[in-house]
């Protein structure tokens, strides 16, 4: 909601670029469900988009996890 303030639309990608995920896949997934329950989304099939994240190994070693989804847009 925060993100729309400013714009009419946001991607997925920016939206996490501008607010970085600190649960990973859950929480990548949780924004997935706002596009449904709380605005408008559109998804481009044809134009996918990247998403990454850090996250840690059990051994606590640093490492970068990605997904590679449609394009998600988020519109008010």
């Amino acid at each position: 909601r925060h993100a729309l303030q400013d714009k009419a639309q946001i991607s997925l990608a920016e939206l996490v670029a501008a607010q970085p995920l600190q649960h990973g896949l859950a929480e990548l997934v949780a924004y997935l469900q706002l596009g449904s329950d709380a605005f408008n989304a559109v998804v481009d099939e044809d134009s996918p988009e990247p998403i990454a994240w850090h996250a840690t190994t059990a051994a606590g070693e640093p490492i970068t996890r990605s997904a590679r989804l449609p394009r998600v847009i988020f519109m008010r």
